[in-house]
Protein backbone atom coordinates (compact mmCIF):
# COMPACT_ATOMS: atom_id res chain seq x y z
CA UNK A 1 0.00 0.00 0.00
CA UNK A 2 1.00 3.42 -0.95
CA UNK A 3 2.06 5.52 2.58
CA UNK A 4 0.70 8.89 2.61
CA UNK A 5 2.65 11.46 2.40
CA UNK A 6 1.97 14.40 5.47
CA UNK A 7 2.05 17.99 4.55
CA UNK A 8 4.87 19.90 7.22
CA UNK A 9 1.68 22.09 8.83
CA UNK A 10 0.20 18.81 10.15
CA UNK A 11 3.44 18.36 12.15
CA UNK A 12 3.57 21.87 13.06
CA UNK A 13 0.32 21.57 14.37
CA UNK A 14 0.85 18.25 16.18
CA UNK A 15 3.93 20.08 18.11
CA UNK A 16 2.06 22.71 19.21
CA UNK A 17 -0.70 20.83 20.66
CA UNK A 18 1.75 18.57 21.96
CA UNK A 19 3.60 21.12 23.87
CA UNK A 20 0.57 23.38 25.06
CA UNK A 21 -1.92 20.00 25.96
CA UNK A 22 -4.87 22.54 24.63
CA UNK A 23 -6.11 23.14 21.55
CA UNK A 24 -7.23 26.46 22.03
CA UNK A 25 -3.50 27.71 23.08
CA UNK A 26 -2.04 25.96 20.42
CA UNK A 27 -4.45 27.33 17.72
CA UNK A 28 -3.46 31.02 19.27
CA UNK A 29 -0.12 30.03 18.71
CA UNK A 30 -0.47 28.91 14.89
CA UNK A 31 -2.30 32.51 14.25
CA UNK A 32 -5.47 29.91 13.44
CA UNK A 33 -8.67 29.16 14.88
CA UNK A 34 -9.50 26.23 16.71
CA UNK A 35 -11.52 24.08 14.57
CA UNK A 36 -9.33 23.72 11.96
CA UNK A 37 -6.42 22.49 14.12
CA UNK A 38 -9.10 20.14 15.41
CA UNK A 39 -9.48 18.81 12.47
CA UNK A 40 -6.37 18.64 11.12
CA UNK A 41 -5.25 16.22 14.25
CA UNK A 42 -7.97 13.94 13.61
CA UNK A 43 -7.05 13.78 10.25
CA UNK A 44 -3.43 13.29 11.32
CA UNK A 45 -4.46 10.52 13.07
CA UNK A 46 -6.74 8.60 10.66
CA UNK A 47 -3.77 8.71 8.25
CA UNK A 48 -1.25 7.38 11.16
CA UNK A 49 -3.86 4.83 11.99
CA UNK A 50 -3.00 5.55 15.35
CA UNK A 51 -4.43 8.24 17.88
CA UNK A 52 -2.20 10.64 19.27
CA UNK A 53 -3.73 12.40 22.19
CA UNK A 54 -6.20 11.18 24.71
CA UNK A 55 -8.70 13.85 24.79
CA UNK A 56 -11.31 14.50 27.59
CA UNK A 57 -13.71 17.47 28.57
CA UNK A 58 -10.99 18.92 31.41
CA UNK A 59 -7.48 17.57 29.83
CA UNK A 60 -5.72 16.93 26.82
CA UNK A 61 -2.61 14.05 26.99
CA UNK A 62 -0.38 12.59 24.52
CA UNK A 63 -0.55 8.90 24.08
CA UNK A 64 2.53 6.37 24.18
CA UNK A 65 2.62 6.66 20.17
CA UNK A 66 1.99 10.73 20.10
CA UNK A 67 5.00 10.59 22.85
CA UNK A 68 7.38 8.70 21.05
CA UNK A 69 6.99 10.90 17.97
CA UNK A 70 7.17 13.82 19.16
CA UNK A 71 11.29 13.95 19.77
CA UNK A 72 11.40 12.87 15.81
CA UNK A 73 9.13 15.37 14.66
CA UNK A 74 10.50 18.25 16.48
CA UNK A 75 14.04 17.50 14.55
CA UNK A 76 12.05 16.90 11.44
CA UNK A 77 10.81 20.41 11.53
CA UNK A 78 14.30 21.54 12.50
CA UNK A 79 16.17 20.07 9.46
CA UNK A 80 13.15 21.27 7.11
CA UNK A 81 13.93 24.93 8.75
CA UNK A 82 17.56 24.70 7.94
CA UNK A 83 17.06 23.31 4.05
CA UNK A 84 17.32 26.79 2.74
CA UNK A 85 20.30 27.54 4.42
CA UNK A 86 21.78 24.44 3.48
CA UNK A 87 20.90 24.87 0.09
CA UNK A 88 22.30 28.16 -0.64
CA UNK A 89 25.77 26.88 1.53
CA UNK A 90 25.94 24.14 -0.98
CA UNK A 91 25.61 26.53 -3.76
CA UNK A 92 28.65 28.40 -2.02
CA UNK A 93 30.80 25.16 -1.67
CA UNK A 94 30.58 25.12 1.67
CA UNK A 95 28.95 21.88 2.44
CA UNK A 96 29.40 18.82 0.08
CA UNK A 97 31.99 16.24 -1.44
CA UNK A 98 35.14 16.77 -3.28
CA UNK A 99 36.70 13.45 -4.33
CA UNK A 100 40.69 14.18 -4.35
CA UNK A 101 43.86 12.13 -5.67
CA UNK A 102 47.02 12.67 -4.62
CA UNK A 103 50.75 11.55 -5.48
CA UNK A 104 52.95 10.16 -2.39
CA UNK A 105 55.51 12.88 -3.22
CA UNK A 106 52.87 15.45 -1.72
CA UNK A 107 51.64 13.56 0.94
CA UNK A 108 54.66 13.99 2.65
CA UNK A 109 54.21 17.45 4.17
CA UNK A 110 52.04 19.78 2.20
CA UNK A 111 48.83 17.86 1.70
CA UNK A 112 48.20 17.28 5.42
CA UNK A 113 48.83 21.16 6.04
CA UNK A 114 46.31 21.96 3.38
CA UNK A 115 43.66 18.90 4.76
CA UNK A 116 43.91 20.48 8.19
CA UNK A 117 43.36 24.10 7.04
CA UNK A 118 40.82 23.25 4.49
CA UNK A 119 38.67 21.63 6.73
CA UNK A 120 39.02 24.07 9.68
CA UNK A 121 37.75 26.95 6.72
CA UNK A 122 35.12 24.18 5.41
CA UNK A 123 33.74 21.75 7.89
CA UNK A 124 31.10 20.76 6.32
CA UNK A 125 32.98 19.40 3.20
CA UNK A 126 34.21 15.71 3.15
CA UNK A 127 37.42 15.59 1.35
CA UNK A 128 37.77 12.49 0.35
CA UNK A 129 41.80 11.08 -0.61
CA UNK A 130 42.81 8.28 -3.11
CA UNK A 131 46.38 7.71 -3.60
CA UNK A 132 47.13 7.58 -6.92
CA UNK A 133 49.84 7.63 -9.71
CA UNK A 134 49.40 9.93 -12.38
CA UNK A 135 48.21 7.03 -15.04
CA UNK A 136 45.70 5.88 -12.51
CA UNK A 137 44.45 9.49 -11.64
CA UNK A 138 43.59 10.49 -15.58
CA UNK A 139 41.56 7.48 -16.06
CA UNK A 140 39.56 7.78 -12.52
CA UNK A 141 39.23 11.82 -13.80
CA UNK A 142 38.34 10.44 -17.35
CA UNK A 143 35.17 8.17 -15.89
CA UNK A 144 34.01 11.07 -13.10
CA UNK A 145 35.35 8.69 -10.19
CA UNK A 146 37.69 11.94 -8.76
CA UNK A 147 37.25 15.70 -8.91
CA UNK A 148 40.27 16.44 -9.00
CA UNK A 149 44.21 15.33 -8.70
CA UNK A 150 47.41 16.25 -7.58
CA UNK A 151 49.90 14.99 -10.37
CA UNK A 152 53.59 14.98 -10.55
CA UNK A 153 55.19 16.03 -13.98
CA UNK A 154 58.52 18.13 -15.29
CA UNK A 155 57.64 21.68 -15.17
CA UNK A 156 55.15 22.63 -17.73
CA UNK A 157 54.18 19.80 -19.01
CA UNK A 158 50.70 18.92 -16.71
CA UNK A 159 48.28 16.21 -18.88
CA UNK A 160 46.34 18.43 -21.84
CA UNK A 161 42.80 18.86 -21.77
CA UNK A 162 42.62 19.88 -17.87
CA UNK A 163 42.83 22.59 -15.61
CA UNK A 164 46.17 23.30 -14.72
CA UNK A 165 47.35 24.96 -11.03
CA UNK A 166 51.07 24.36 -10.44
CA UNK A 167 51.37 24.20 -6.38
CA UNK A 168 54.86 23.38 -5.84
CA UNK A 169 58.53 22.77 -7.70
CA UNK A 170 61.24 20.84 -6.47
CA UNK A 171 64.97 19.33 -7.47
CA UNK A 172 65.43 15.69 -7.87
CA UNK A 173 67.90 14.50 -5.29
CA UNK A 174 69.98 11.30 -5.34
CA UNK A 175 68.60 8.57 -2.99
CA UNK A 176 71.37 6.22 -2.21
CA UNK A 177 72.45 3.23 -0.09
CA UNK A 178 74.38 4.20 2.85
CA UNK A 179 76.55 1.64 2.40
CA UNK A 180 77.61 3.09 -1.34
CA UNK A 181 80.83 4.78 -2.03
CA UNK A 182 79.10 7.93 -3.12
CA UNK A 183 77.13 8.26 -0.05
CA UNK A 184 80.44 9.58 1.91
CA UNK A 185 80.60 12.69 0.27
CA UNK A 186 77.80 15.61 0.63
CA UNK A 187 77.74 16.61 -2.60
CA UNK A 188 77.53 13.53 -5.38
CA UNK A 189 78.97 14.18 -8.97
CA UNK A 190 76.26 13.61 -11.79
CA UNK A 191 79.36 11.77 -13.56
CA UNK A 192 79.43 9.34 -10.96
CA UNK A 193 75.87 9.04 -10.34
CA UNK A 194 74.81 8.25 -13.80
CA UNK A 195 77.44 5.17 -14.25
CA UNK A 196 75.50 3.25 -10.93
CA UNK A 197 72.21 0.70 -12.11
CA UNK A 198 69.23 3.08 -11.88
CA UNK A 199 66.06 2.40 -9.67
CA UNK A 200 63.04 4.31 -11.54
CA UNK A 201 59.34 4.45 -12.13
CA UNK A 202 57.89 2.83 -15.65
CA UNK A 203 57.34 5.92 -17.90
CA UNK A 204 53.56 5.33 -18.04
CA UNK A 205 53.17 6.68 -14.11
CA UNK A 206 55.07 9.88 -15.12
CA UNK A 207 56.04 10.44 -18.79
CA UNK A 208 57.60 13.69 -19.05
CA UNK A 209 59.66 13.54 -15.64
CA UNK A 210 60.96 9.81 -16.52
CA UNK A 211 61.99 11.21 -20.46
CA UNK A 212 63.78 14.44 -18.17
CA UNK A 213 65.98 11.96 -16.04
CA UNK A 214 66.74 9.75 -19.15
CA UNK A 215 67.52 12.83 -21.03
CA UNK A 216 70.04 13.61 -18.49
CA UNK A 217 71.62 10.51 -19.02
CA UNK A 218 71.85 10.82 -23.33
CA UNK A 219 73.10 14.47 -22.86
CA UNK A 220 76.13 13.08 -21.27
CA UNK A 221 76.45 10.54 -24.05
CA UNK A 222 75.20 7.28 -21.70
CA UNK A 223 72.36 4.89 -22.13
CA UNK A 224 70.57 4.26 -17.96
CA UNK A 225 71.28 0.74 -16.81
CA UNK A 226 67.89 0.45 -15.44
CA UNK A 227 68.15 -1.99 -12.56
CA UNK A 228 64.23 -2.17 -11.36
CA UNK A 229 61.34 -0.26 -11.68
CA UNK A 230 58.34 0.51 -9.05
CA UNK A 231 55.53 2.26 -8.73
CA UNK A 232 55.79 4.00 -5.30
CA UNK A 233 58.12 6.27 -4.01
CA UNK A 234 58.68 4.21 -1.03
CA UNK A 235 59.08 1.06 -3.12
CA UNK A 236 61.79 2.92 -4.95
CA UNK A 237 63.79 3.51 -1.42
CA UNK A 238 63.33 0.39 0.20
CA UNK A 239 64.62 -0.76 -3.28
CA UNK A 240 67.63 1.34 -3.10
CA UNK A 241 68.29 0.32 0.34
CA UNK A 242 68.71 -2.97 -1.06
CA UNK A 243 71.54 -2.43 -3.07
CA UNK A 244 70.21 -2.38 -6.43
CA UNK A 245 71.34 0.91 -7.27
CA UNK A 246 70.75 4.44 -7.36
CA UNK A 247 67.32 6.40 -7.24
CA UNK A 248 66.51 10.00 -8.62
CA UNK A 249 63.61 11.47 -6.75
CA UNK A 250 61.86 14.91 -5.61
CA UNK A 251 63.23 16.47 -3.00
CA UNK A 252 60.43 16.12 -1.04
CA UNK A 253 60.99 12.40 -0.68
CA UNK A 254 63.72 13.11 1.82
CA UNK A 255 60.58 13.68 4.67
CA UNK A 256 60.63 9.65 3.87
CA UNK A 257 63.23 8.61 6.66
CA UNK A 258 64.01 4.82 5.86
CA UNK A 259 67.47 3.92 7.94
CA UNK A 260 70.75 2.94 5.79
CA UNK A 261 69.30 5.23 3.13
CA UNK A 262 70.57 8.89 2.67
CA UNK A 263 69.42 11.65 0.40
CA UNK A 264 72.66 13.69 -2.00
CA UNK A 265 72.17 16.74 -3.81
CA UNK A 266 73.89 16.23 -7.64
CA UNK A 267 76.24 18.83 -8.70
CA UNK A 268 75.42 19.92 -12.44
CA UNK A 269 77.66 18.84 -15.61
CA UNK A 270 78.75 20.29 -18.63
CA UNK A 271 77.15 18.00 -20.96
CA UNK A 272 78.92 15.53 -24.23
CA UNK A 273 78.83 18.32 -27.18
CA UNK A 274 78.47 21.18 -25.17
CA UNK A 275 81.18 23.27 -23.54
CA UNK A 276 79.81 26.60 -22.57
CA UNK A 277 76.92 26.06 -19.91
CA UNK A 278 76.29 23.09 -17.12
CA UNK A 279 73.40 21.33 -17.94
CA UNK A 280 70.48 22.11 -15.52
CA UNK A 281 69.73 19.31 -13.77
CA UNK A 282 66.07 18.37 -13.72
CA UNK A 283 63.27 18.88 -11.78
CA UNK A 284 59.80 18.63 -10.82
CA UNK A 285 56.53 19.74 -10.40
CA UNK A 286 52.94 18.85 -8.59
CA UNK A 287 49.86 20.68 -10.43
CA UNK A 288 46.56 20.35 -9.45
CA UNK A 289 44.60 19.48 -12.98
CA UNK A 290 40.53 19.06 -13.17
CA UNK A 291 38.30 19.04 -15.86
CA UNK A 292 37.49 22.32 -17.56
CA UNK A 293 33.66 22.70 -16.78
CA UNK A 294 33.28 22.68 -12.66
CA UNK A 295 29.63 21.70 -12.13
CA UNK A 296 30.95 20.94 -8.05
CA UNK A 297 30.68 24.48 -5.76
CA UNK A 298 32.32 22.15 -3.35
CA UNK A 299 35.19 21.48 -6.06
CA UNK A 300 35.63 25.06 -6.98
CA UNK A 301 35.85 26.38 -3.63
CA UNK A 302 38.99 23.63 -2.79
CA UNK A 303 40.21 25.31 -5.52
CA UNK A 304 40.36 28.82 -4.49
CA UNK A 305 41.32 27.64 -1.56
CA UNK A 306 44.71 26.03 -2.71
CA UNK A 307 44.92 29.23 -4.98
CA UNK A 308 45.22 30.95 -1.80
Amino acid sequence: MKEAWIDLRAWRQFVAVAEELHFGRAAQRLHMTQPPVTQAIAQLERTLGVGLFDRTRRRVALTPAGEALLPDVRELLARAQALPARAKAAAAGEVGRVRLAFVSTIGFERLPAWVREFRIQCPEVALELVEATGDVQLEALSRGEIDAGLMLHSPGFAPPGLERLAVSEEPLVLALSARHPLAKASKVSVADALAEPLVIFPRRIVPSLHDAIFGLYHAAGRAPEVAQEAIQMQTIVNLVWGGLGVAWVPESVTQFRRSGVVYRAASEFEPAGRRRSAATLPSCETSLVWPTHVDNPALARFIRFIKS
